[in-house]
């Protein structure tokens, strides 16, 4: 679609619903190594994904979200970019992409991307040119410092998988540096010429159709100049496990100059129209840099929270606290949400026990799809799958491997996903897979929830319909009503219509929550619960009685 039929149409569907696509929309995020594999070699790839997106729509998601499938050597896992414009070979190839596109848009699903600008790949060809000398036309364009005047680093930022990150480069007797692994070299977003190439990067797929784009790390793009030293995290009882933790992150990232640099992004996508763009926020500064990015109509249109992403445990607390971050207040931004994603342990081994996991899981669902902000989904979050125990010798995840055995591999998180219980490894692929399916996770099948009505599959359906015909659900505010020791309790409101919310995220049952209605029209219900009344791990939506 030209981006002025993608216009047109984005401007007739803001007029019939009075807000664009993305707002409130539930996103799926697809892990393209771990999808669906098409060609036998145990890796996903895009025509994979093509084979399997009707699974996709009939979860009634609006968009779906693709991590990087960009040509890479693959050390993080695409997250290292050798060619922002070209597809990797384990994963298809351009035309490949196109095919995807064209049936995300039959099926009525948006298409985002990510995009990977603070870092590239030691193997791009800018950073092979940089490398060369100090003075070829891309010796700028990453982040090079002389040494001290005793050979140490410029400065003592620590990376985020271990270790200085700063890494020494004989061929231009200077350090480069680098936040994640040292074959992830920073660029230098400072430089105007740097700032053109990625803009020129994000037109590319902009005119292959896509629909948006999620920004990883985009905090870190910009550093400090002067090179200041960080200083040291006050102790507060945690335990730190890489030298990253015991630092205040506020030199190597978070810097000024980068909202400028958002707002030519916006600027250019609204050329396009209704293109939807996150921004992957972490760390230290986290809520104030989402706002910042996120504030008034000419930056993006949303960033990505991770205060459920690593939380141990969820609260009715935890939820109150983060969304009172967020009202619905003009000009503040728009929120995104995730419970679950391809860098976090699966939601259900983080905050219940095996035996609960189910009721535990449908709870989550209908709280999840409760939430004001977008709510993105991560593949296999619909059947429940559980983080799987990868053995050190299986292991596949860089961070895991450098810290072990004190960093939670990403890999248990990243495993394929099951489409038939009966088949060889689940249906993923006819080869050996990259990593573990997990027996447990097997059992969970798309195939066999399919035919169960009572199943977790059927019922994200069920909520992801009822969330899409909602306004309440989609735009309204959230307005908390109680939130105790189990129970959380809350209103949901747009215009004319109203949705309560009464969710008990306990093992015993709780008591109806005062303030709260106790008659209207169920929406739905989990666990036994109904109005008035909150079973163990009960949630119910519904319409109260006017």
């Amino acid at each position: 679609m030209k981006h002025s039929d993608r216009h047109d149409v984005a401007s007739a569907t803001a007029a019939t619903t009075g807000h664009p696509w993305w707002r409130g929309a539930a996103i799926y995020q697809i892990y393209p190594r771990s999808f669906a594999d098409s060609n036998g070699d145990g890796i996903g790839d895009l025509p994979g994904i093509t084979a399997r997106l009707e699974h996709v729509a009939k979860l009634g998601v609006d968009a779906i979200w693709i991590s990087p499938f960009f040509k890479s050597p693959m050390d993080d896992f695409g997250y290292d970019v050798a060619d922002y414009c070209d597809v990797d070979p384990i994963f298809g190839t351009l035309a490949d992409f196109d095919a995807l596109v064209a049936r995300a848009h039959e099926l009525g699903l948006k298409v985002t991307i990510d995009q990977v600008y603070a870092h590239t790949s030691d193997q791009h060809p800018w950073f092979v040119e940089s490398r060369r000398s100090k003075d070829n036309p891309k010796a700028d364009w990453y982040v090079w410092a002389d040494p001290k005047p005793d050979g140490s680093p410029p400065s003592n930022w620590q990376s985020v998988f271990g270790g200085p990150a700063w890494r020494w480069d004989a061929r231009r007797c200077q350090y480069y540096l680098h936040n994640f692994l040292a074959s992830q070299p920073q660029m230098n977003a400072h430089n105007p010429q740097v700032q053109e190439a990625l803009l020129g990067v994000m037109r590319f797929w902009l005119d292959r159709g896509v629909d948006g784009f999620r920004i990883d790390a985009l905090n870190f793009l910009m550093h400090d100049p002067l090179l200041r030293d960080n200083p040291p995290t006050p102790e507060d009882g945690r335990r730190r496990t890489r030298p990253f933790d015991y630092q205040l992150k506020i030199y190597n990232q978070s810097h000024p100059g980068i909202v400028g640099f958002i707002e030519r992004i916006r600027a250019l996508c609204d050329e396009y129209g209704a293109v939807f763009t996150v921004a992957e926020v972490g760390g230290d500064l986290a809520e104030n840099e989402m706002k910042a990015f996120t504030a008034g109509d000419t930056r993006l249109n949303s960033a990505y929270g991770f205060d459920f992403l690593y939380a141990p445990a969820i609260t009715p607390r935890l939820v109150a606290d983060v969304l009172a971050k967020w009202p619905d207040t003009p000009g503040l931004g728009w929120p995104s949400w995730a419970f679950e994603n391809h860098d976090a342990p699966r939601a259900l081994s983080r905050w219940t026990e095996a035996a609960d996991a189910a009721a535990f899981a449908r709870m989550k669902a209908v709280l999840f799809a409760a939430l004001r902000g977008n709510i993105i989904l991560y593949q296999g979050e619909e059947l429940g799958l559980e983080q799987v125990e990868i053995p050190f010798e299986l292991l596949q995840d860089p961070e895991a491997i450098a810290n072990w055995p004190l960093t939670l591999s990403r890999d248990g998180a990243r495993t394929p996903l099951p489409w038939v219980t009966q088949a060889e490894q689940g249906g993923f692929t006819s080869g050996q897979p990259w990593l573990p399916i997990g027996e447990d996770n097997l059992s969970r099948a798309v195939d066999r929830q399919e035919a169960d009505s009572g199943s977790l599959l059927n019922l994200t359906r069920s909520l992801l319909d009822l969330r899409r015909a909602s306004p309440a659900l989609r735009l309204g505010a959230f307005e908390v009503i109680e939130a105790g020791e189990s129970v959380l309790s809350a209103r949901r409101r747009h215009g004319d219509e109203t949705v309560l919310v009464a969710v008990n995220m306990g093992r015993e049952p709780a008591a109806w929550p005062d303030g709260l209605a106790r008659e209207g029209t169920v929406l739905a219900a989990v666990n036994g619960a109904a109005v008035g009344s909150l079973p163990p791990f009960g949630a119910v939506l519904y319409a109260p009685a006017r």
